[in-house]
């Protein structure tokens, strides 16, 4: 069977959340439970505009992280389009790495520490995940988008709201990059659009992945 694939898959990291202002938020609430700022507010709906503009009267298929500050990203995108245009649901597999444990703010630094030394990928927070982990949680999810496409009423768009970690272990996963390509990826902006179209019956990346040029700690390509 043919797959009936989307004309974009587009991915949205949430807007400016509280822990983004304040990163000791992270060592003291729950994590899924961080709310949008007020200026993240206006990110999301801004978001949704452009949104609106690139895929006009298009149909789209949000798939959602369950965290608050993604569902009120989600909240404010959707406020630029027509109910009957769109459909959702959440997806736990997009949510964030999951940091652990709560910790004092000396504890927090520790670890966000060891994490740079370490290297983000495999660095596995006490009690948490490591990227590596959020990276299978998004290749599972990837078989069930495929399946998904398959149907041949999926919508023209697929949109991921999530995470900057999850965007950028999605491009990794997705075009197939190495880990350390992912160490030097930057994250998206806030609420930025990276855009995958379809071209010729493949994914081309339209959206610039910023990348850092420092000297990662630890690399060893593969010569052959």
């Amino acid at each position: 069977m043919k797959i009936m694939k989307p004309k974009r898959i587009i991915l949205i990291r949430h807007g400016e959340s509280e822990a983004n202002k304040d990163k000791y938020m992270f060592a003291n609430i729950p994590d899924y439970t961080i709310e949008l700022t007020p200026f993240g507010m206006e990110q999301a709906r801004n978001a949704g505009r452009e949104l609106k503009a690139l895929v006009k009267d298009e149909t789209l298929y949000f798939y959602v992280s369950p965290f608050w500050r993604t569902r009120s990203t989600f909240e404010q995108i959707a406020s630029s389009f027509q109910r009957s245009q769109i459909h959702y649901n959440e997806e736990p597999r997009l949510r964030e790495q999951e940091w652990g444990y709560l910790r004092c703010n000396e504890d927090f630094d520790k670890v966000c520490r060891e994490r740079v030394e370490y290297g983000a990928f495999y660095y596995r927070f006490p009690g948490g995940e490591a990227a590596s982990d959020v990276y299978d949680r998004i290749d599972a999810l990837l078989g069930s988008l495929f399946r998904d496409f398959k149907n041949p009423k999926f919508p023209q768009n697929c949109v991921l709201v999530t995470h900057g970690l999850a965007i950028r272990l999605f491009i990794m996963r997705f075009f197939h990059l190495t880990i350390e390509d992912f160490e030097r990826m930057l994250p998206p902006k806030n609420c930025e659009l990276v855009i995958l179209e379809l071209v010729n019956g493949k994914y081309v990346l339209k959206t610039e992945i910023k990348k850092s040029d420092k000297q990662l700690k630890y690399e060893r390509p593969i010569k052959i």
